[in-house]
């Protein structure tokens, strides 16, 4: 009996320190940086939105961020301090939605950094569910400050296999400057791959009434944008919304809710209006780069160069609306633009 209480002890402790140096290997490299910053010279991979954001708001230098959706991956936070002198950090979310930015803007907003600017990408199709709504399930261990629940992170498997063991062993260290840019390069941003993939949606014959949207838009701002706006008076806050292809407009006439979407962009636009820290900028209505299906890779999903002409556009002024009346005026060449385009003739050609 002793021999054998000797060896449950003996393997007790022996578990006990693995799982001790397990944690504080964790701890020391912390691949979420959920503890502190990056260490200088560890070649962390930085790779998964849900994971890592909340710990690179928490602990990386920065007084500016970029936020959004999939329309924010290519974005270079080189170009922004090149052009506007910030030291821009990107914490966006694929597929965002509004409460996914509020999410992160709680961290930002509560980690004590002097943050100058937020630049905000809105997709407005997001803005009409509802309020507490995420795109994927949060693991809410890494959002609070409860350090009890971050034995999910100090004894997780992946975390040591995937971020620290084989980044050691592949060194590839991520550069923070294009994290999470979109997978498809230069050869597929092109019309001919853009239709192949395309498919139009069934024509719906019943009108969205104008104002059907408006309801959901508010409850989302009400909640998870304007708050934000209103207790950083300090932040400046960049509001745009992405210039999606002509495609995206084909869809939006099909599926009948042309007036409802361009109320919906009127609507935000003009509760931002009355922000002294909010500046909006609209991108949809720019011709040549909507028209042109070569420089996206799918309906909505523009090349990087476009990032950069946004970029630009923040820092000299280009295609911001000031106003109502500048804004229903970028409504109304949006129209013209869709009214103009040939549709019968893109569909007409077999790519």
């Amino acid at each position: 009996m002793n021999r054998f209480k000797k060896w449950v002890i003996s393997t007790a402790a022996a578990v006990f320190i693995l799982f001790a140096l397990v944690a504080a290997l964790v701890i020391y490299v912390d691949p979420f940086f959920q503890y502190h910053a990056p260490l200088e010279k560890f070649p962390y991979l930085v790779d998964n939105q849900l994971s890592q954001n909340p710990g690179m708001a928490k602990h990386m230098e920065y007084d500016s961020v970029i936020l959004g959706s999939s329309m924010t991956v290519n974005f270079n936070t080189d170009w922004f301090e090149e052009l506007m002198g910030l030291d821009t950090i990107k914490l966006n979310y694929s597929g965002a939605y509004p409460k996914d930015q509020a999410n992160i803007m709680d961290i930002i907003f509560d980690s004590g950094h002097q943050v100058d600017a937020v630049f905000l990408g809105i997709d407005v199709m997001t803005y009409t569910g509802g309020v507490d709504e995420t795109k994927y399930p949060l693991p809410e261990y890494l959002y609070d400050d409860n350090y009890f629940n971050d034995i999910q992170y100090l004894f997780n498997k992946d975390v040591v296999l995937n971020y620290i063991l084989r980044p050691l062993a592949d060194p590839d260290k991520t550069d923070l400057s294009t994290v999470y840019q979109s997978w498809w390069t230069d050869e597929y941003y092109n019309i001919q791959w853009v239709m192949h993939n395309y498919e139009q949606p069934p024509v719906v014959e019943e009108v969205t009434e104008a104002d059907a949207y408006i309801e959901g838009v508010d409850l989302n701002l009400e909640s998870n944008l304007c708050p934000y706006i209103e207790q950083n008076p300090d932040t400046m806050f960049y509001i745009f919304f992405p210039p999606y292809s002509i495609l995206y407009w084909n869809d939006v006439m099909r599926e009948n809710h042309l007036e409802a979407t361009m109320a919906e962009y009127y609507y935000i636009a003009d509760r931002m209006f009355d922000y002294d820290n909010v500046r909006v900028f609209f991108f949809p209505n720019q011709e040549q780069i909507v028209t042109d299906l070569n420089n996206y890779a799918d309906y909505s999903h523009y090349h990087r160069d476009i990032n950069r002409y946004m970029t630009e556009c923040f820092a000299d002024g280009t295609c911001e609306v000031a106003g109502e009346e500048e804004m229903k005026a970028a409504l109304t060449e949006m129209k013209d633009i869709i009214d103009r385009f040939d549709f019968e003739e893109l569909f007409s050609v077999e790519y």
